[in-house]
């Protein structure tokens, strides 16, 4: 490879970097390895989502930052983004009338029972269900929108 050739490489390696940066790509280490993660979606992400229309919930603000609340315990801050590649396109799996994502969120706050293991990135199952326009967490805590928001 020349110089001209390895220069236009790296260009381009930037561009598609500062590219990701731009759209909110996060790179992050989880016990599986290393994930991108975004907040952009086409859906409208944020908002809280119930079980059973109580707690516990999951609140998503659009920042990327929220809460996760567990059967029986306390709502924990957290961060969170929506599995993706490096240049910020949600991966998902098309289904019949639903598509489905991957929820990457870690804690932010350590409590004194809190392992390392405990306070790494968690993934869990995120879902949009076209016909009902409801997104869930888990299958179980639900939220609905609105619109014509379909892929």
């Amino acid at each position: 490879m020349d110089m001209k050739q390895k220069i236009t490489l790296f260009c381009l390696l930037v561009i598609g970097s500062l590219a990701g940066f731009a759209q909110g790509v996060q790179r992050i280490e989880t016990p599986q390895g290393i994930r991108y993660i975004t907040n952009s979606m086409d859906y409208p992400v944020a908002g809280t989502y119930h079980y059973r229309g109580a707690e516990p919930v999951v609140e998503l603000n659009s920042g990327g930052s929220g809460y996760f609340q567990h059967h029986d315990l306390e709502k924990r801050p957290i961060i969170w983004g929506i599995e993706c590649d490096e240049s910020g396109v949600a991966k998902f799996v098309k289904g019949f009338d639903n598509a489905a994502y991957t929820l990457w969120y870690q804690y932010t706050t350590r409590t004194n029972v809190d392992t390392d293991e405990n306070m790494a990135w968690k993934p869990v199952g995120f879902s949009v269900h076209f016909n009902t326009q409801k997104i869930f967490i888990q299958g179980e805590r639900s939220k609905s929108y609105g619109g014509d928001a379909q892929r």
